[in-house]
């Protein structure tokens, strides 16, 4: 297989050039992961060793299909990679290494829900209000300092931390961080972000440990590097420090992930740290018509802070973007209903062709409502995963103790599952015991009738021996043969099989199928190690998007999902709804330019899905926080270049009181002091008000139009002539853009603010040809 000859020009010379510093700026749909491979690829056959190549990725799925791909050019050899997700690779790592940084080598992985569950028992036994101290918000902000490099003892010795706790109302937070950090450590468990927090210090404290994975990874490829945090960022950095044969991969106009802590300015200035960098451009779209790549080209052409690239398709060009305004969200959910149904008869296409993608999950209820009456299948990605589910939490609660006995949410969760009479007196007797004598929990059900007598002395003594018996088959059985065991011996198996419900069996058929993977898990042959210990690995690193990207197998169903949850998929025709103000953008984006432009990204990665056919929707009405509200189409609407687009805008009598392109601009996007993409996001975190309850919308003042209003023709409007808008009152034209019939304006108004208009729709009307009044 003659793999370079499947290249485009650009795309080749990306995968040919291998020594040095090097970003692949690859743009939507331009082959991205075909380069990645074929570059692994390539540097095998030059002979490189690959137990000498790293690389990066952010999901499973997409480590697992480059390896299929390298492994179908190169070979079994492609086994040997070090592929996989930063967190998969560095819980490897940090395996091998655990006892550096005082760590059992068979550390428990604790997964969102273990890290909740435990900061609540934290929260109730500090007794402070879980309103004020919401888990979720704690959790959120542990986070964040552990993805800023920030520990425990660094955030209580910050000011300014302490500073920002306190004027929320939380100056406990450091006592929560600390107290976390100690029980995680006592229950010889990592969370997601120890995962790399530990690496960095791993990598900090003992040289040694660096020096050699420095010098064991030759060369080093990065997936998705616009996605990635100050912790991941610096790890990478030292890694390629001493061969600097660095390639990352990324596209800026897709990094949507600061919530979680992304940084786009790693992948902005990654020439600041390698000025010799070598930087390829992969600009064709193999994805989407030319209509779709053209309009995102001109959404995103609004933010400031880019790297410079002209996407382009060579597809056909495909139909116009088709913008539909209703009357309130039901109504927009009977529409895009009609709508599949319409498209799914009229050309033959199945429900799995069709995507309805939104910035949040409630904006779900009114798609599902109307896809049900139209009895159009579909499935929601992004909802519970089968790992969730209680009884598969349970069973691996069993297996977690039995391969780390000081697991404590484990411990807490199984110990009276099934019933053996330990009530909750006894566990607070046993975990006040462990606090008093600074034990771990385990040790004390260890010695259990020194704590507490009678049955539930005797309950816990034999529970422990039981799991004792179940961790001395760990060494000489695989991972099928020991949890077959345990879901036997615990009596789980049991427990679920008496239970004679529809939800019962359900529940026992789950347990079934945990099973059956783990002896698929088992048979494998591409893996050495099949012990119990290693499958708790790969499930407990199984990433939110290899949860929401198995598309493949599902059955002919219409996909519904966040446009989070959608990035990396594709769907020949996209329905983006709810296309408002406030709603996206985000009314939480207004505040700076850095969150307004991460949300017209977001967009731009919407947009983007469609292969064939892209569809924006929006709701004249909405009910938000039990009061039903107007709203104005979403600036994003305005930004596409109105050459590409077919408007629907329905009725006039459902139609808003503005015009349809209106553009409504904030007065800081322009102020000198708007803070900008390159300046450093800092830790502290905009605090919630006391009282969450958002603040109805307040109507503006209506402008009266001047007796006999005539609107002047668009030809003769000059920048600096003083205007009338029906609706906005009196502005000054500030600046033009384009050529007639469809250029622009941007008008700002006395009264209304900064507003870009199209001038064959905004109907204005001149009131003096001079310089601004304002």
């Amino acid at each position: 297989m003659n793999y370079l000859e499947l290249l485009n020009p650009s795309q080749r010379s990306a995968v040919e050039s291998t020594e040095g510093p090097m970003m692949i700026v690859a743009g939507a749909g331009s082959g991205k992961t075909r380069v990645i491979t074929y570059r692994i690829a390539h540097l095998l056959q030059k002979g490189v060793d690959a137990f000498r190549i790293l690389a990066l990725t952010f999901t499973n799925k997409a480590a697992k299909e480059m390896r299929e791909r390298v492994t179908s050019v190169t070979g079994d050899e492609a086994r040997n990679l070090w592929m996989g997700t930063f967190h998969s690779i560095f819980a490897r790592i940090l395996r091998s290494e655990a006892e550096l940084i005082g760590y059992p080598a068979n550390f428990t992985i604790y997964d969102t829900d273990d890290s909740k569950s435990l900061i609540k028992a934290i929260l109730k036994e500090l007794m402070l209000d879980d309103k004020l101290y919401n888990p979720n918000f704690v959790y959120s902000r542990i986070s964040s300092a552990k993805n800023n490099l920030i520990s425990a003892k660094e955030y209580m010795e910050s000011s300014q931390i302490q500073a920002d706790d306190i004027s929320s109302g939380r100056e406990r937070m450091g006592e929560i961080y600390q107290t976390y950090v100690k029980r995680c450590y006592k229950a010889g468990a990592m969370d997601f972000d120890d995962l790399l927090f530990k690496t960095n210090v791993l990598f900090r404290d003992h040289p040694e440990a660096l020096h050699k994975y420095q010098h064991k990874f030759r060369y080093i490829m990065v997936d998705e590097y616009q996605d990635t945090n100050f912790s991941q960022y610096l790890i990478v950095k030292r890694l390629a420090a001493v061969h600097q044969n660095i390639c990352v991969v990324g596209d800026d106009a897709q990094s949507i992930y600061a919530f979680r802590g992304a940084n786009i300015q790693n992948i902005l200035n990654f020439e600041k740290d390698y000025p010799d960098l070598k930087v390829f451009k992969l600009e064709q779209n193999y994805r989407s018509t030319k209509n779709i790549v053209n309009a995102a080209n001109s959404i995103i052409a609004n933010n400031r802070d880019q790297l410079e690239k002209v996407i382009f398709s060579e597809n056909e060009a495909g139909e116009k973007i088709k913008v539909i305004r209703t009357h309130s969200d039901n109504e927009e959910g009977k529409t895009v209903a009609a709508s599949i149904m319409a498209e799914q008869a009229s050309r033959g296409m199945n429900y799995n062709d069709f995507a309805i993608l939104y910035r949040t999950n409630a904006q779900s209820r009114a798609m599902e409502e109307a896809l049900r009456k139209l009895n159009i299948p579909y499935k929601i990605y992004g909802g519970l995963s089968f790992y969730q589910r209680k009884e598969i939490r349970d069973l691996i609660s069993y297996f977690r103790l039995t391969v780390n006995h000081n697991d404590e949410q484990a411990l807490k969760r199984i110990i009276n599952y099934p019933v053996r009479g330990i009530g909750k007196t006894s566990m607070d007797k046993l975990v006040l015991a462990a606090d008093e004598q600074d034990k771990s929990l385990w040790e004390v059900v260890e010695n259990s009738k020194q704590y507490i007598g009678g049955r539930s002395g005797e309950a816990i003594q034999n529970f422990a021996i039981m799991i004792k018996s179940f961790a001395a088959m760990l060494k000489n059985q695989h991972a099928y043969e020991v949890a077959h065991h345990i879901a036997s011996q615990s009596g789980l198996l049991k427990d679920l099989y008496n239970d004679k419900s529809i939800e019962g069996l359900s529940r026992y058929e789950n347990i079934q199928e945990l099973l059956n993977g783990i002896k698929e898990f088992s048979e494998r042959e591409d893996i050495e190690d099949k012990s119990l210990t290693q499958y708790l690995q790969d499930i407990a690193l199984l990433t939110g998007d290899d949860k929401v990207e198995e598309k493949e197998g599902d059955s002919d169903t219409v996909s519904l999902m966040t446009i989070h949850a959608a990035k990396g998929l594709e769907f020949p025709h996209v329905y983006v709804v709810g296309m408002e103000e406030n709603l996206f953008p985000s009314q939480l984006s207004l505040n700076s330019r850095t969150d307004l432009e991460e949300e017209r990204r977001l967009f731009y990665v919407a947009a983007t899905r469609a292969e064939k056919k892209l569809t924006l929707t929006y709701a004249t009405t909405r009910y938000r926080w039990g009061s039903l509200i107007h709203c104005e189409q979403s600036r994003f609407i305005d930004e596409v270049d109105p050459k590409y687009l077919e408007l629907d805008i329905g009725s006039p009598a459902a139609a808003p009181d503005n015009t349809f392109f209106d553009d409504e601009r904030k007065a800081w996007n322009n102020s000198p002091g708007s803070a900008g993409a390159g300046e450093r996001l800092s830790f502290s975190r905009p605090k919630p008000k006391a009282n969450n309850t958002p603040a109805k919308p307040v109507p503006a003042t209506k402008h009266v139009p001047t007796a006999n209003f005539t609107a002047d023709d668009p030809a003769a409007i000059r920048e600096g002539m003083e205007v009338e808008h029906e609706k906005f009152g009196f502005g000054t034209i500030v600046k033009l853009e384009g050529r007639l019939p469809d250029s622009k304006a941007t008008v700002l108004f006395k009264d209304a603010g900064q507003k870009q208009l199209l001038l064959k729709f905004a109907k204005l009307r001149i009131v003096k040809n001079n310089d601004p009044i304002l």
